[in-house]
């Protein structure tokens, strides 16, 4: 039982895959629970940013009439995450969702994150937290989603994959393996970089998308329902995420003024950490991988012990296959 105990998380997360028992050691990473961020840069968006272009040109008029009250609103409902970067890593996470975008009148190779509105972090920076951050935690893997890539050509996509190539360089996982903790290990990988465009096409370095489930309502009840739903329908063979997180529509916003998204989350929190409690990884057609929440620190480390604590089903599988 002693290998069931180190598995109950301590209230510290910033280490679990190191300290995960041995049985675990030889699991595909994408066979285990692993707590994720969704849209983690949003704890920096920058207030005198204006709107992505990509935006409605409704709300891009708005913002340029009115940008007093449309951005502090924007920013109250795309908030997602209060903690920085590195602290949601202390914190366990190692799914983190990055939505790069680029702004037009920017040089070509300066990236920013975006939802909503532009960040006040660069990708630069950003990613050059989470490289020191590895560096001080070596074994433990850090799954990076880009998507998004709103503003962005070609050309900006090959700058881009360089910059990742040339930061993280061989503590990439490349994408011709099954990744497991203890192959990582061995050969030192730590990231593994999911990139959502065509461009990755070629490069070994870059996984494919990471399919999110995300159910687009604001009823935490739908959300439940919505990944149940998607339970039945069976888990891809890799990497995939299921989002927790809720999300508003116009009607919800102007029905809600004295609400933000935190306010509607945190109110929603229970009824959603209660269906992670009964989720179970592997490789089975019901299983679950990745599990993304908003507010990851919002009640300490509760969410990723949680999603951390999952894994014992496996230890607990695996004790019961080698009895006589």
């Amino acid at each position: 039982m002693e290998d069931e105990e180190r598995l109950c998380i301590s209230s510290c997360c910033s280490d679990w895959m190191s300290e995960m028992p041995s049985g675990f050691w030889d699991i595909p990473l994408w066979n285990l629970a692993i707590p994720g961020s969704h849209d983690t840069m949003t704890y920096c968006l920058d207030e005198r940013s204006s709107v992505l272009k990509s935006s409605p040109r409704v709300l891009q008029l708005l913002d340029s009439w009115l940008p007093c009250i449309v951005r502090p609103c924007i920013i109250k409902w795309a908030t997602t995450q209060e903690d920085s970067i590195s602290n949601q890593l202390d914190l366990g996470i190692r799914f983190l969702d990055l939505r790069i975008a680029h702004k037009i009148k920017d040089p070509d190779k300066v990236f920013y994150f975006a939802h909503g509105i532009y960040s006040l972090l660069t990708v630069k920076e950003a990613l050059a937290e989470v490289a020191h951050w590895l560096d001080q935690h070596t074994k433990e893997v850090v799954i990076i989603a880009l998507s998004a890539f709103d503003g962005m050509n070609l050309d900006q996509h090959k700058d881009l994959i360089q910059f990742l190539i040339s930061t993280f360089d061989n503590k990439i996982c490349p994408n011709n393996i099954i990744p497991s903790l203890w192959h990582c290990w061995n050969h030192n990988y730590q990231v593994i970089l999911s990139y959502d465009d065509s461009a990755a096409s070629g490069y070994e370095e870059l996984w494919p998308q990471c399919e999110y489930w995300w159910a687009n309502t604001s009823d935490p009840k739908h959300v439940i329902s919505y990944l149940e739903e998607r339970k039945t329908e069976g888990r891809p063979g890799q990497f995939f995420a299921a989002g927790l997180n809720l999300t508003e529509d116009a009607k919800y916003v102007l029905s809600h003024p004295c609400q933000s998204l935190q306010s509607m989350t945190l109110s929603s929190y229970s009824l959603l950490l209660n269906w992670v409690k009964q989720q179970r990884p592997g490789p089975g057609k019901s299983c679950v991988n990745i599990i993304c929440a908003d507010f990851v620190g919002a009640f300490s480390s509760e969410f990723t012990q949680l999603v951390v604590g999952l894994n014992q089903t496996l230890l607990k599988e695996t004790c019961l296959t080698n009895l006589p």
